[in-house]
C-alpha cells in the first residue's frame, strides 16, 4: 500500500472522529478508511502513534475539560457527556489525562494539556516534509483591524535554534504540545499563538521564536514548568484576518497568504508607526472556519 494511500485513509478517520465524536464507532472509522477494522486500527496506529481510541478517549476528556472550565457543570454530567458511565470511571480517565481530579480542575482551572487532534496532513509534512497538500482555491481577501491591548503578561515557550516563526521547525524542536496546554487557558486575551520575538524580549541562549499566549497582568495561576512570563507594555495591535476557506488542508495556503499581506502592508499612510520593541509578532494560525489570523504591534 502506497503511504499516501494511508494518509488518506487516516485523514478520512479523523474527520469521522471530528463529525461524530460522541458516537463514532470502529464500523464507522473501517468504512471511512475503506480498509477492514484490523488495517484501519494498523494504519491509524502507524501513523499518529495513537489507537483510534486513544485518540477519540482524549478528545472526549478535553472536551469534558473544556466544559469544567467554562461552565463549572457537576462533574457526572461530564462524565456522562464524555461517554463514561460512572464518576468514578470518569476521574480515573481523567487524572491520568491531565494528573488531577476533575474536581481539583474544576475548582482551580489551573493550565493543562488539552489535546489537540492535529491533520494527517501536518504531521507528516513536519515529520517528513514530503508530503504536499492539494492546492485548493483560498481567497486572498484579507481584513486588517486595530485592537486595543492594555498592559499584560505574555506566557511563553522560547526556542533555542528556530528562526524567524517557522512554525514546522518550531514544533519539530519543541513539540506540538504547547497549543493545546496554552489554549485551556481561559483568561487569555486571544487564542495560543507563534511568536516572533524582537530583539528586547528574546533571553540570552534562545532564538526570536516562542509560543505563547497573552494574560491579564493580574493572572497568578501557576505557570507550567519551562514557560517564561513577561511583562508587555499596552500597545495597539494590527489584526490580520483571513478569508474563510473550505478545505482544512489548505491551512498553509490561508497563513502564507496573510503572512504576505501583512508583509507587504504599510501602516503609516493610516497613523501607525511601526513599534516591534512593544510585542512580538503573533501568528495565531488558521482553521476553515476562521480563516489565517495575525498581528503585530503598532503605536
Amino acid at each position: 500500500m502506497e503511504q499516501t494511500d494511508k494518509i488518506n485513509a487516516v485523514r478520512r478517520m479523523q474527520d469521522c472522529i471530528t463529525a461524530h465524536l460522541e458516537d463514532v464507532t470502529l464500523d464507522d472509522l473501517s468504512k471511512a478508511a475503506g480498509y477492514s477494522k484490523y488495517h484501519a486500527v494498523r494504519m491509524f496506529k502507524e501513523l499518529t502513534g495513537k489507537t483510534p481510541f486513544e485518540v477519540i478517549r482524549a478528545l472526549r476528556l478535553t472536551k469534558a475539560a473544556e466544559r469544567l472550565r467554562d461552565s463549572g457543570g457537576k462533574i457526572i454530567d461530564a462524565a456522562l457527556q464524555s461517554g463514561f458511565e460512572s464518576h468514578d470511571g470518569f476521574t480515573r480517565a481523567f487524572t491520568r489525562q491531565f494528573d488531577m481530579t476533575p474536581q481539583q480542575y474544576s475548582r482551580e482551572t489551573p493550565p493543562v494539556r488539552y489535546f489537540v487532534h492535529y491533520p494527517i496532513q501536518s504531521y507528516y509534512r513536519l515529520k517528513d516534509g514530503d508530503f504536499i497538500m492539494e492546492n485548493e482555491k483560498v481567497s486572498r481577501t484579507v481584513t486588517v483591524t486595530a485592537a486595543e491591548r492594555p498592559a499584560r503578561k505574555l506566557i511563553l515557550l522560547r526556542a533555542a535554534k528556530t528562526q524567524g516563526g517557522d512554525y514546522f521547525a518550531y514544533c519539530e524542536e519543541m513539540g506540538c504540545e504547547w497549543e493545546g496546554l496554552l489554549n485551556s487557558i481561559s483568561e487569555k486575551f486571544a487564542p495560543a499563538a507563534l511568536l516572533t520575538l524582537p530583539q528586547n524580549l528574546v533571553k540570552p541562549g534562545t532564538s526570536d521564536t516562542a509560543a505563547g499566549v497573552e494574560v491579564p497582568q493580574d493572572y497568578a495561576k501557576p505557570v507550567p514548568a519551562g514557560y517564561d512570563v513577561i511583562d508587555l507594555e499596552p500597545c495597539t495591535l494590527l489584526c490580520f484576518q483571513g478569508s474563510r476557506y473550505e478545505n482544512e488542508d489548505d491551512f498553509c495556503i490561508a497563513i502564507s497568504i496573510a503572512g504576505e499581506a501583512l508583509d507587504n502592508y504599510d501602516p503609516v499612510p493610516f497613523g501607525w508607526q511601526p513599534a516591534p520593541e512593544l510585542a512580538p509578532r503573533f501568528n495565531f494560525g488558521a482553521s476553515a472556519a476562521l480563516g489565517a489570523r495575525m498581528a503585530i504591534p503598532v503605536k
